[in-house]
């Protein structure tokens, strides 16, 4: 067949075919492309649902951490209020102890208080060693002085004085120049003062022992006299004054109770010596009661055992005479010798 391509009907039908084509190329090549824009949506998709489910973890992660670090936080907060109220309290513990401080500072400070100071604290230690009746506090002796503490010791050596004395002034001018020749000789002059004193007034013949004790409320002084200052220790003995700090005196007044403890055991001895003889008589009256009872009760075994011999020949001679059995049994040798009476029996005449 022969186209025409001068008809304008072949060329309409011509043109009508290329426009079709061109069309259905048209269509091909967007429903490629259709597909691919598909695809890429698709993709698109996909990468939002990833980026939203790697958003999602994050934003769960944050919250983890954040949820943590809030529990640490509200954690290191208890532990720094529990501190600071720790803190509070241990501030309150310091204010009141410098109050108490400052209070024993002010009894220190005051001669008179100060002396009451050593008196209770010699008197507590003597209220723990010593029974209630070994002592008597602030005794009034011959002289009329009166001794903080009189230890009722027995002859020898006899009432034992222990008085208080704290020279603090002195002590704490020696700490505050150890090497200054006033401190010294001031500190010194106050132990040698007490020492005389008490020396004079405590200390009486026919009345207290022959010595007393001159009681130190300080270790610290204790210790310092007895490291610094020798010949005053040495004078106290001479002059019968034992210097005794909290500690020693603990320890003398030890040694004191054993001592009364058995001066007390001996002035018992005579009484307990009674007491042993009147025992022993009690035991002597209970064993020869004893004897006594035994032979009673050998006695009694004695008629006991008669009863029983007396009971059987009894029970013999009734089964005889059940059995019409009239012949006389022999009998022991000594109850033959006895007199006795024969059985009388009558038969009834029939």
């Amino acid at each position: 067949m022969t186209l025409d391509l001068a008809d304008p009907l072949t060329l309409a039908a011509l043109a009508g075919g290329a426009a079709l084509l061109i069309l259905v190329i048209l269509l091909l090549t967007l429903g490629g492309r259709l597909r691919d824009m598909s695809h890429a949506q698709a993709r698109l998709t996909g990468g939002l649902a990833q980026l939203t489910e790697a958003q999602r973890r994050s934003e769960a992660q944050v919250g983890t951490a954040l949820g943590d670090s809030a529990t640490r936080t509200a954690r290191a907060l208890g532990e720094l209020q529990q501190r600071l109220a720790t803190i509070d309290r241990a501030q309150a513990k310091i204010e009141a102890l410098s109050g108490d401080v400052l209070g024993l500072q002010d009894i220190l400070s005051n001669k008179q208080t100060r002396g009451a100071f050593g008196e209770i604290q010699l008197h507590d230690i003597v209220a723990k060693a010593l029974p209630p009746d070994a002592f008597t506090w602030q005794a009034t002796l011959s002289n009329g002085r009166r001794a903080d503490c009189l230890i009722h010791m027995p002859d020898p050596p006899g009432p034992l004085v222990i008085d208080a004395k704290f020279p603090l002034e002195s002590y704490e001018a020696l700490v505050a120049d150890p090497k200054s020749t006033a401190a010294r000789t001031a500190f010194r002059a106050a132990l040698r003062t007490h020492i005389r004193a008490i020396a004079d007034r405590y200390v009486l013949p026919g009345e207290t022992a022959d010595g007393a004790c001159l009681f130190l409320p300080s270790e610290a002084i204790y210790a310092e006299l007895h490291a610094n200052f020798p010949e005053i220790v040495r004078e106290g003995f001479a002059a019968r004054v034992w210097i005794v700090s909290p500690t020693t005196c603990m320890a003398v007044l030890n040694t004191l109770r054993s001592v009364l403890k058995d001066h007390r055991m001996r002035a018992q001895a005579g009484e307990i010596r009674r007491a042993l003889a009147a025992l022993g008589r009690d035991v002597e009256l209970i064993v020869e009661r004893a004897a006594k009872l035994e032979t009673h009760f050998d006695q009694a075994r004695r008629d006991v055992e008669g009863i029983a011999t007396a009971a059987e020949r009894a029970g013999k001679r009734a089964e005889r005479l059940d059995a019409f059995d009239f012949d006389p049994a022999p009998e022991p040798a000594a109850e033959a010798s006895k007199p006795r009476l024969a059985p009388v029996i009558r038969r009834r005449e029939g």
